[in-house]
């Protein structure tokens, strides 16, 4: 399976490859190098959001609600800026992230301990979280002049050729790449969506397993509430209304399995990037918007399928090897 993944990375690399040079030779400049590096900075929250996306779908589960979280959380830290414009800009920063943790710890209180599938749960939080931003900002956008420029700068501020949102976007995958890959937790997570029974035997409470990949995921879309409204320099109800959508097609186009336990951060940072190309693209060649999402929903498809299909001759092994090597048993026997 590992060579499969490490394949479907290689293709989907290769792909991205082929889009920016197909699109460059429609539009001068698509392939250069300075766009090259807007497009990762403008794909860099959608980075972000997949990324805890991911962490919540490898435990067999699913999070509607980043985007109405990374919503509450930005409208917060945008209105405590405009209403308290001494506050350092470090204390913001962890109380949009603490914001966003406390909303996540509640999606996976609610998963754990009442044993209300995920996908109901968040469906409904999603709900919840966009009334709570109304009902905080009584339905008023906060403007740029109403932010401090400290608040407003920061991801804009270029070190060594990129924005610092775009740096925050690549610490974001180190870190995720190290607590999922090289940690207890990011082990737990991969046992508890690819096989329970085993997790369990193993000593892993997938309970506590999938609240922390919530409350993680919480976190990760309340910095990402930061980083959109200081970015777009404005707060309002409806910020990244449907995002949820992408973060989730983001993580299927990565090889992320929706029933768990498979794919990796580099699929998953990948899917993101082809979202990105396509997304910066399609405005520049002349395509409609009802095209591009036509063009994304086929997108999506064809990707759940192949995975589909990944997963199924998968299963075929399996079932293969366990019959010889049951074979092999009555042979000796």
């Amino acid at each position: 399976m590992k060579s499969l993944l490490k394949h479907r990375e290689l293709a989907l690399a290769a792909i991205i490859v082929l889009l920016i040079v197909g699109f460059s030779t429609r539009a001068d400049g698509f392939a250069s190098p300075g766009n090259l590096a807007t497009i990762f900075n403008d794909t860099s929250i959608l980075i972000i959001l997949a990324l805890a996306q991911m962490t919540v779908i490898l435990t067999k589960s699913i999070d509607l609600s980043v985007a109405a979280n990374l919503a509450f959380s930005g409208m917060a830290v945008a209105m405590l800026d405009a209403s308290f414009p001494g506050l350092p800009l470090p204390l913001l920063i962890v109380a949009a992230i603490t914001i966003g943790a406390t909303l996540g710890a509640i999606n996976g209180y609610l998963v754990w301990l009442l044993q209300i599938p995920p996908i109901v749960v968040t469906l409904g939080t999603l709900t919840i979280y966009r009334g709570m931003a109304f009902v905080l900002s009584g339905g008023a956008w906060v403007n740029a002049h109403q932010m401090t420029p400290d608040f407003l700068n920061l991801p804009r501020i270029v070190v060594a050729g990129l924005p610092v949102l775009a740096w925050v976007g690549v610490a974001v995958m180190i870190a995720m790449w190290v607590v999922l890959g090289r940690t207890p937790f990011g082990r737990s997570a991969y046992a508890s969506g690819g096989n329970a029974t085993a997790a369990v035997y193993a000593g892993i409470d997938i309970g506590r397993t999938r609240f922390f990949a919530f409350m993680l995921s919480g976190g990760l879309a309340g910095l990402c509430g930061y980083l959109w409204v200081s970015r777009y320099a404005v707060a309002y109800v409806d910020i990244a209304n449907g995002f949820e959508l992408d973060s989730v097609a983001a993580c299927v186009i990565g090889g992320i399995s929706i029933a768990g336990g498979i794919g990796s951060v580099a699929g998953t940072v990948l899917g993101a990037l082809f979202l990105g190309v396509i997304k910066n693209a399609l405005p520049v060649i002349g395509i409609s918007p009802f095209a591009q999402m036509a063009i994304s929903g086929v997108v999506i498809v064809l990707a759940v399928v192949f995975n589909a299909r990944a997963e199924r001759k998968k299963g075929r092994i399996i079932l293969r090897d366990r019959a010889a090597g049951s074979a092999k048993q009555e042979v000796t026997a």
